[in-house]
């Protein structure tokens, strides 16, 4: 397996050195670069094109949802984990609707970081619980767009027990086995889910399942 590469962005140089020092005992994870705020992660992004960056939100000048925004219109490819010790929707959502893939917070494990890492290298979401919590009650109060669905699901009985599933943060290999289908055919429902939400990716398909009450935790 190829090595996942790493762009480590945070205005505090001692939580960069020390989640770096971790990454660097994972054979799999390679950081290739450190950016101490929003605008030195843009032009490392640029030049270095990183699998993964791990985003601070609040940093001096161009923050972390701004700085997610360029970076994905930099180079789509890269996916953004946002790494914070804010979970209030006025700083989470914003994220999540700037491009932003996985959510954590800052007291989580060293291990759950690579976990998130592998994970979101190979397109699925992480969620810390807290931050999970914060979306749903801030997207239950917020009105729907014009273009998003109306109050009948157009989601069949299957879509929606696969929906709950990538909203409680399985890949599609998971779902494949929880629900005893092939991985194709679980990668056809995520398609046909994705395109029935009118939504670009699984974070904003798991927003929908908590928005919708299909998901009640």
């Amino acid at each position: 397996m190829d090595e996942i590469t790493v762009l480590l962005t945070d205005d505090h140089a001692i939580v960069r050195q020390g989640v770096r020092a971790f990454l660097e005992t994972q054979s799999d994870i390679k950081v290739v670069g450190e950016a101490g705020s929003g605008e030195e992660a843009i032009q490392l992004c640029e030049a270095l094109a990183p699998d993964i960056v791990l985003m601070d939100l609040l940093m001096p000048g161009m923050g972390g949802v701004e700085a997610t925004r360029r970076v994905k219109a930099i180079s789509p490819r890269t996916r953004v984990i946002v790494l914070t010790s804010y979970h209030e929707d006025e700083h989470v959502l914003p994220a999540i609707r700037a491009g932003a893939l996985s959510y954590l917070l800052k007291d989580v494990a060293a291990g759950e970081i690579a976990t998130a890492i592998r994970k979101a290298a190979a397109g699925e979401v992480t969620l810390s619980p807290a931050i999970a919590a914060q979306m749903m009650k801030a997207v239950t109060g917020e009105r729907k767009s014009p273009e998003a669905p109306g109050p009948e699901s157009p989601l069949t009985v299957r879509e929606r027990e696969v929906i709950r599933l990538i909203a409680d943060g399985l890949s599609n290999t998971e779902i494949a086995e929880r629900l005893f289908l092939s991985e194709k055919t679980v990668k056809s429902h995520v398609s046909n889910i994705l395109a029935k939400l009118h939504v670009t990716d699984r974070t904003q398909a798991a927003v929908y399942a908590w928005r919708e009450g299909i998901m009640t935790r």
